[in-house]
């Protein structure tokens, strides 16, 4: 048996980034990049006007007031988009210029609308200017040559709308994690007739199927593998195709689980059968030349857990992804949690903020088969194998697992 720490580190070093792919960038959203992204133009390209206003000598405007404004003649106008010839802003003179339009020559500030009056042909400015005021320099944002996002960096919102600036219509990626998943057991029935007494809901498979999508995976479900040897060697050779194997159930001392053996038979080396954690203890993890095996207990909250300690870190990591941690703080209990020393326990926790920092009470019975506890939860409380019984006030550390990896 392996500590949570040890089992991580394990399964880390096994696990292999996956070759590089193009994407189409309306199809990147929630990939890894696979290359630095390196600017090959400044942006923006040149000098432009952060206001709508007059463009005009900063130093023609000196001594301005509302009670004694300084009279500009206004020359033209530019507006944004513009090329060709602009107008030239000379000594005591104005352009009337919009948002993102170029600074013209001559100019070395610009005043916005709101200080000024225009009658006339003419522009009365209501204050100084200081020089530069309401400009921004070519390559203020980004800069040519310099890299703008690095390889590893997951690609959300603000990375599409920054690739799309610099003109990336297609983008190198990581491929996505092919993951089989399977659940065993003759007493599982999958979505549709009405359940008989000793039967279980198919839950795991479509709660694994939505955290490897979640996590940038590409699920492929298998179905549900009997409780017969014979069985589950067939269905595990087929998934041993994919890039990573997730089964749940079937890995226990039970006389009926036969994963562990069909595994030994198809060559699959187990490197971890037991952690100490609470839940999530019978958790196998092998490997089959470059395919990850999972093998995760059959009890839902055990499902989920395991899979966020261990399955989601190993697809990111795959994915060449930098950031594969969640956030950890600490916080303050506000009940009592009795615990034995031995196991790392994750309890279900619901955390809340106020000026005082973070609390965190349980979303109560803790069963690993009570599923609401996790869909209750924005939190997991981590309690060390070494600590035993915590009293409320007490401060713990939570795990983040509704916030992004860090």
């Amino acid at each position: 048996m392996v500590s949570v720490e040890e089992a991580l580190g394990m399964i880390l070093a096994e696990a292999q980034v996956l070759p590089s792919e193009m994407v189409p960038l309306l199809d990147a959203s929630g990939r890894v990049l696979a290359q630095d992204v390196v600017a090959s133009v400044d942006i923006p390209s040149v000098d432009n006007s952060a206001m709508d206003g007059y463009a005009l000598i900063a130093a023609d405007a000196r001594g301005a007031t509302k009670e004694r404004a300084v009279r500009f003649p206004v020359r033209g106008e530019i507006k944004a988009g513009v090329t060709g010839d602009m107008p030239v802003v000379k000594a005591g003179c104005a352009v009337r210029i919009m948002t993102g339009a170029p600074l013209p020559s001559g100019a070395d500030a610009v005043i916005q609308f709101e200080d000024t009056a225009e009658a006339g042909g003419e522009v009365l400015v209501f204050r100084e200017v200081l020089k530069g005021e309401n400009i921004r320099r070519a390559g203020e944002d980004v800069s040519r040559g310099a890299v703008v996002l690095s390889k590893g960096a997951l690609i959300r919102s603000a990375e599409t709308g920054m690739l799309a600036s610099l003109n990336y219509s297609f983008v190198p990626v990581s491929r996505r994690p092919r993951v089989a998943i399977l659940s065993t057991g003759d007493e599982i029935v999958d979505l549709g007739p009405e359940l008989k007494s000793g039967q279980i809901r198919n839950s795991n498979a479509y709660t694994l199927r939505s955290e490897v999508r979640r996590y940038g995976g590409d699920p492929l479900y298998l179905g549900i593998a009997p409780d017969t040897k014979a069985a589950t060697v067939s269905i595990l050779r087929e998934a041993l195709e994919a890039d990573v194997v997730i089964t749940t159930g079937g890995v226990s001392m039970g006389r009926y689980d036969f994963v562990t053996e069909a595994l030994e038979e198809l060559g699959v080396g187990i490197m971890i059968e037991t952690i100490r954690m609470k839940p999530g203890k019978p958790c196998v993890f092998g490997k089959k030349g470059a395919t990850l095996f999972f093998g995760l207990p059959g009890n839902p909250v055990s499902t989920m857990v395991s899979f966020i300690q261990f399955v989601r870190p190993a697809l990111l990591r795959m994915m060449g992804a930098r950031r594969i941690e969640k956030p950890l703080v600490h916080a303050v209990l506000s009940e009592d949690i009795k615990k034995k020393t031995g196991r790392t326990h994750f309890i279900r926790g619901l955390f809340s903020v106020s000026e005082g920092g973070f609390s965190v009470s349980t979303t109560g019975p803790q069963g690993s088969g009570i599923l609401r506890s996790m869909s209750d939860a924005n939190c997991l409380i981590i309690i060390p194998e070494e600590t035993g019984n915590l009293s409320a006030g007490e401060t713990v550390l939570i795990q983040l697992i509704e916030h992004g990896e860090i």
